[in-house]
């Protein structure tokens, strides 16, 4: 296949489709790895450091266009959302210095290790009701029936937002995921535009309630250091846990299924990981890096610019994609073997780099490390069952299969 075959998408690189991106990927890391796409109008970036460079470089490419919608809304779908009351903005990950940093600031405070020692407990429980319900079946279709629902509870504990909530602000996620990331017909957006609208009127009535009643969560915190002076608004906490309800539990869910996908795989990673348990940490970071939730994420040109020798003008979008700098092998030696025991998994670009850099993601290795600790000790002959063909939700930047079907032993 030629670079021109590759980069115009025939049978070749379709950002869209993620299904098995990473022949594509490897092949523009080799011969192109900054070029702009004339189909989605995106400058794309393909190698680690120049992927690494761009999130660092926080004023020159800016991240305000991160929450653009891939494909703009159509009129009806924004006639529906205006009038639905519809103001939602990003909580963090679209915002720019100085709001930024003075909203991460406020959050960070209450979204650190304190909060997680204090709910492990909570997260064994849940992971070991879950596994309970599944283990009689003899297998299961582990996206749907375990890593579905585990983080979504984890999430709604940390929150203090009711279980009988979990399927709705599932189903609103995924809405958010497709109209934001999907490359949806006029049509196919309608549906997702009302239940848009119905999870921004939740995150506002959310901060309303603890107002009212507060709790010991994380909104109960922003509404009470806002009450002791600190500099945030109503709707920028709404704004976060708009952004928090969507990216902090439908990643981590993404992250157990890919993770289950990548050890039964590699047969052999899963036995060592059995044997050794010892191994969960560097594990959980090598399923980051080779199999991560968000392969790509976007920018904004503020100047005039170049990346990878590539002159970038300003105003350009540019497409990162983190799921092909994670394979470089520059930084990462065979980048597209899978190996549990990997010494330098952890500098994949899985959290992003920077000021933007994932603020949950002590979280998503925590609930994730206990998920592999309590499969592998329950489920040592655990194994994806045969001839499945598992399909990617169609969007540029989250690799979220639809089914992982698996058996706990041998036939």
């Amino acid at each position: 296949m030629s670079v021109a075959e590759v980069i115009r998408g025939e049978d070749g690189f379709d950002p869209f489709d993620l299904k098995a991106p990473f022949g594509a990927w490897q092949h523009l890391r080799e011969e192109a790895p900054v070029f702009f796409h004339e189909p989605t109008g995106y400058f794309v970036v393909t190698r680690h450091a120049d992927v690494k460079a761009v999130f660092e470089d926080w004023e020159t490419f800016s991240s305000e266009n991160a929450q653009a919608p891939m494909r703009p809304m159509c009129a009806e779908g924004r006639q529906i959302m205006r009038e639905g009351g519809f103001t939602a903005y990003s909580g963090l990950s679209a915002r720019v210095p100085p709001e930024h940093t003075r909203i991460r600031k406020i959050v960070q405070g209450c979204f650190g290790p304190r909060r997680f020692r204090a709910i492990e407990p909570k997260i064994e429980a849940i992971i070991e009701r879950q596994l309970n319900k599944v283990a009689p079946q003899g297998g299961c279709d582990f996206f749907r029936e375990v890593a579905y629902e585990v983080p979504a509870l984890v999430l709604f504990t940390l929150m203090g937002i009711p279980e009988a909530d979990v399927p709705k602000v599932k189903d609103w996620a995924v809405s958010r995921a497709l109209l934001t990331w999907g490359n949806l017909s006029d049509a196919e957006q309608i549906p997702h535009a009302h239940k848009m609208v119905d999870y921004w009127a939740y995150c506002r009535a959310l901060v309303a309630a603890r107002k009212e009643v507060p709790g010991d969560d994380l909104p109960s915190d922003l509404v009470r250091l806002q009450a002791e002076g600190a500099e945030i608004s109503d709707e920028e906490i709404a704004g976060v846990m708009y952004s928090v309800l969507f990216a902090g539990h439908e990643t981590t869910t993404t992250l157990m299924a890919n993770g289950v996908i990548s050890l039964l795989t590699s047969r052999d990673q899963w036995e060592a990981l059995c044997a050794d348990p010892g191994l969960i940490a560097q594990a959980t970071e090598e399923v980051l890096r080779y199999s991560p939730s968000i392969v790509a994420w976007r920018r904004k040109a503020k100047a005039d610019a170049e990346i990878g020798g590539v002159a970038v003008p300003a105003g350009s979008d540019i497409l990162l994609i983190m799921g092909s700098a994670n394979r470089d092998e520059a930084v990462f030696e065979s980048g597209g073997t899978f190996d549990v025991t990997r010494a330098n998994a952890r500098n994949h670009l899985s959290f992003g780099f920077g000021i933007h850099f994932c603020l949950g993601s002590q979280l998503a290795k925590l609930e994730f490390g206990i998920m592999l600790r309590e499969l592998t000790r329950r489920f040592p002959r655990m194994r994806l069952k045969e001839d499945q063909d598992i399909d990617y939700l169609h969007n540029i930047s989250f690799r979220v299969p639809a089914r992982v079907d698996v058996l706990w032993g041998d036939r």
